[in-house]
């Protein structure tokens, strides 16, 4: 391999070895004078490609060459023929030029091919990869589904099996009053599910939602306690167990569904029994969709819920009874009004500290993009150096022979080309990194702006829903039965 700055060897500037033998030998005076005679051509051997002469004066001819015919006296005419047939050298040159060309031509288009076919096989394979994934995640959010109707199904079975062993007869003063507790059980169960539209990490168990369950179980357990005491419970009775055989057999084929569904979702590509299934995409055995499927189960279950707070209306109870129902009534409202007080308070707190922070990360987002907009010039500025340094490479390159020396100046103008290119990599490393503590800040105001609409969601329901409807509260005579 030849250094670097030093001529090439070519074959041309080699010194050859003469040949022993290559030429017949040339002729001397004599000789032509004894075999070509100095008479002039006829006119049928003279042709444009031979050359004029004039006629020698080598003496006089012997009498053996006078007796020699003009086509006995003349060389062969194909070697001279045989010389005008052939190419040129710039002919040669360009030809093997030409065969270069065509080889680096379709050497580059098979690196291209081969280059567009690796990223071809990579996006592919990305695509494939990403297809799948979201198809898993789908089916993961689906399995979860599931298991939300399930548990609200199971939950709402268990209500409706405790509220149908509840039911055991009817008072007349007790319907009035268990009419009474409707109010606050409404409002708590409406407080509830008010509160499960909150989002991401406030959707937390605090003590407002301990307190208002605690509220929900207080009013179902007084409820409870009267539905032991009624005696006209056979119709309703029945309407629980139909509401409850429905809310049984949504749950059952929920169950079977999530079992399907959990194992479709762990298959993978290395799994046992996958196989092809020709044509099963175009078949379409559906019957609902997602919306007509939550409805279903949800109609379910307002129906258990309904037919659970028709059985409720059913309830009876002493005196004692409904005065410890409205004292432990009284005093958990009060609880949660003031849980929901501090609650709130606190997530007002938390609010203001997200909006500062959220402040503060808009403000170094503006310094980074300064920065990298910097380095991006600074990326732009080298490329005129680089340009010069290797133009002057190149040029030097094309010096004659010796003069293609090694000397300081390409020595320093290789390494100025190495300095600046890693000059170069550096800034775009430093580039990728700005942009990675970017985008990391870009995530982090997104997640705040989150949180921020989070916090105000929550505040908005705590604040304005929710506290708003426990501003009033049925009164003693009312949880009593007399009104």
């Amino acid at each position: 391999m030849e250094l670097l700055g030093s001529p090439l060897r070519t074959p041309y500037t080699q010194p050859r070895s003469t040949p022993t033998k290559f030429l017949p030998p040339i002729p001397t005076a004599s000789s032509l004078q004894n075999r070509f005679p100095p008479s002039p051509l006829p006119n049928s051997f003279s042709s444009p490609w031979m050359p004029r002469v004039t006629k020698p004066t080598l003496g006089p001819a012997p009498r053996s060459s006078q007796r020699l015919t003009p086509r006995e006296a003349l060389p062969p005419i194909s070697h001279q023929t045989a010389l005008s047939t052939r190419y040129t050298p710039g002919d040669w040159y360009r030809s093997n030029l030409s065969n270069y060309k065509r080889s680096e031509t379709a050497r580059h288009t098979a690196e291209c091919l081969t280059a567009d076919s690796s990223r071809l096989i990579q996006d592919k394979y990305q695509q494939t990869r990403k297809t799948q994934a979201e198809s898993t995640k789908n089916l993961g959010q689906r399995v979860n589904d599931i298991m939300f109707w399930k548990s609200e199904l199971r939950c709402e079975q268990d209500k409706m099996v405790e509220e149908t062993n509840a039911l055991t007869g009817m008072k007349e003063r007790l319907e009035r009053a268990l009419a009474n507790t409707e109010a606050p059980l409404q409002v708590t169960q409406e407080c509830l599910l008010l509160r499960e539209k909150r989002m991401g990490i406030d959707l937390v168990c605090d003590d407002v939602e301990k307190q208002l369950f605690v509220e929900l179980d207080i009013i179902r357990s007084c409820q409870e306690r009267m539905r032991r005491h009624l005696e006209q419970a056979e119709a309703q009775l029945a309407s629980n167990r139909l509401a409850q055989h429905d809310v049984e057999r949504d749950l059952a084929n929920k169950q079977a569904a999530h079992r399907i569904d959990e194992q479709c979702q762990q298959l993978r590509n290395t799994s046992t029994g996958i196989s092809y299934f020709r044509g099963v995409e175009r078949v379409d055995a559906t019957i609902s969709v997602p919306e007509s499927w939550a409805n279903f189960t949800d109609k379910n279950i307002l129906r258990s819920q309904s037919e659970r707070a028709a059985s409720a209306k059913l309830r009876d109870s002493i005196e004692n009874l409904l005065v410890l129902t409205d004292k432990q009534m009284q005093h958990q409202f009060n609880c949660v009004n003031l849980a929901f007080t501090q609650r709130i308070a606190e997530m007002a707190d938390a609010k203001r500290k997200i909006q500062a922070q959220l402040s503060k990360t808009l403000q170094e987002m503006f310094h980074l993009e300064r920065s990298i907009e910097a380095i991006q010039k600074a990326i732009r500025d080298k490329g005129f150096p680089l340009k010069v340094a290797q133009t002057r490479l190149d040029k030097r390159i094309r010096r004659p022979k010796m003069e293609l020396c090694r000397d300081p100046a390409q020595l320093r103008l290789v390494s100025e080309v190495c300095e600046i290119n890693e000059t170069i990599q550096s800034l775009q490393q430093r580039l990728r990194d700005s942009e990675d503590v970017l985008q990391r800040l870009v995530h982090n105001k997104s997640a705040l702006e989150h949180e921020l609409v989070v916090k105000s969601t929550s505040l908005f329901i705590d604040q304005e829903k929710c506290l708003a409807m426990r501003k009033t509260f049925p009164s003693t005579g009312r949880l009593l039965g007399y009104v």
